[in-house]
């Protein structure tokens, strides 16, 4: 059993490394932290899914189903610190699944009360974010795809479709 002293070194410990996480290198800050308005805020953004959200899973079922093969969590160019939902490699086609509320929807996308002017900033920098990632891969000779979790998985496996060579025949795998 650990002694008071020992569980009081790992809790500043533990401090430490949050003040340092925050700071960054050299004390430089480099990320800042928002705190939950409430803790019904704080639960329901604990459970937010980092990978396979259901509006992607469903789109990449209709793509499967349809006998398109793809990679997923895979960053097709190295040189970019944002990894595409889903990447047809041989066809140069990158998917972005566009949650709602985090890449402003027109139709569905909302603004929060609390921190309003942060979460402003926030939502309109994802945006600025969104466009400079479709220009960098474009630049990189990819085709890029958005599609809105709120569209029919079927629909957006249409759209997509679109943007691909017709199933069962190999792409030219050339830049």
């Amino acid at each position: 059993m650990a002694s008071p002293s020992d569980k009081d070194g790992r809790r500043a410990a533990s401090k430490r490394t949050k003040i340092r996480a925050e700071l960054g290198h050299h004390g430089v800050v480099t990320k800042q932290t928002v705190l939950a308005s409430s803790e019904a805020v704080a639960r329901r953004m604990s459970r937010q899914m980092s990978k396979d959200p259901l509006p992607e899973v469903l789109v990449r079922r209709a793509l499967h189903r349809r006998g398109r093969r793809f990679r997923i969590h895979y960053r097709p160019e190295v040189s970019l610190r944002r990894t595409p939902d889903i990447v047809f490699t041989r066809a140069h086609v990158v998917v972005f699944v566009d949650g709602c509320f985090w890449h402003a929807c027109p139709e569905h996308g909302t603004s929060p009360k609390s921190n309003g002017a942060w979460w402003a900033a926030k939502l309109v920098g994802n945006e600025a974010r969104d466009r400079d990632t479709d220009e960098r891969y474009r630049a990189l000779g990819w085709t890029v795809v958005r599609v809105w979790e709120h569209m029919n998985p079927e629909d957006a496996a249409d759209l997509i479709e679109k943007m691909l060579p017709p199933a069962g025949q190999p792409s030219s795998g050339t830049r």
